[in-house]
């Protein structure tokens, strides 16, 4: 039996989601995609009032599974669009999932995972946070990433951030507004636990109709966002730079571009 990628805790009313891929630093994979959607999809249904992403081991979340994106250079375009919408659902379900979210970030969160970190209402981050959305150095374009990220940054700022691939600290996700605190490890726990004091005395309804309306004013311009995000995605999977990209970071060269 094949162990869970996604690890859940319920303490009052409070369910944590922990990442557990830790050999790989959290990689997703299909598998976990879907986990996480189901979790999702779990965590309304069961009515909890606050979830908590968080990743287990050194990282966050390292991004999609490299080897996984490697083994799909025979698929279909069928099978890469599957795999593009997946990531479209994912993203988008985090995002309108009416109910707080909260990211708890101590270590690197790259590529999908910087999305994942930073889609939660929240994104508390350690110093030893890391972010970067490296899609560009592999070949691969930051394409589903990129509409979220535009949302919640502007034209300019996310440009810095997509064309430059650049590692950047939790300090600087903080100034740029996608970290909500960066907090030391040791305070980390009290300054989670009172966020989600302050969020348990509120109306779990009204919190509920407040991020459904938060989408709702959003989805126009989302949807054609996403729509342009997913071809992008599926057809640059397709593409010499992505091969060769895929294979340096997995051969540990430079890519030959």
């Amino acid at each position: 039996m094949t162990a869970s990628t996604v690890l859940p805790d319920d303490h009052d009313h409070v369910r944590t989601l922990t990442l557990n891929r830790p050999e790989a630093r959290n990689a997703m994979t299909p598998e976990m995609q879907e986990e996480l959607l189901a979790a999702f999809d779990r965590a309304v249904s069961d009515g909890i009032r606050v979830l908590v992403l968080t990743g287990s081991g050194s990282a966050f979340c390292a991004g999609l599974d490299l080897r996984i994106l490697q083994s799909m250079h025979t698929a279909s375009a069928d099978e890469h669009q599957a795999s593009a919408a997946r990531i479209v659902r994912l993203f988008r379900a985090l995002w309108e999932l009416p109910l707080p979210t909260i990211a708890v970030v101590d270590g690197p969160a790259i590529a999908g995972g910087a999305g994942l970190a930073t889609l939660c209402d929240w994104t508390l981050a350690t110093p030893a946070a890391k972010f970067a959305y490296t899609e560009a150095r592999i070949g691969f374009v930051p394409a589903v990433v990129s509409a979220f990220l535009t949302l919640q940054l502007g034209d300019k700022r996310s440009r810095d951030l997509l064309l430059s691939a650049r590692l950047f600290t939790a300090e600087e996700a903080h100034a740029l507004g996608l970290v909500s605190a960066v907090v030391e490890r040791e305070e980390l726990p009290h300054r989670l636990q009172a966020l989600i004091a302050t969020l348990l005395a509120n109306s779990p309804e009204s919190l509920a109709a407040t991020k459904r309306l938060l989408a709702e004013q959003q989805r126009p311009w989302l949807d054609a966002a996403l729509d342009a995000a997913l071809a992008a995605n599926a057809e640059s999977r397709q593409t010499r730079d992505f091969r060769e990209g895929v294979e340096a970071f997995l051969e540990k060269r430079k890519p030959n571009w």
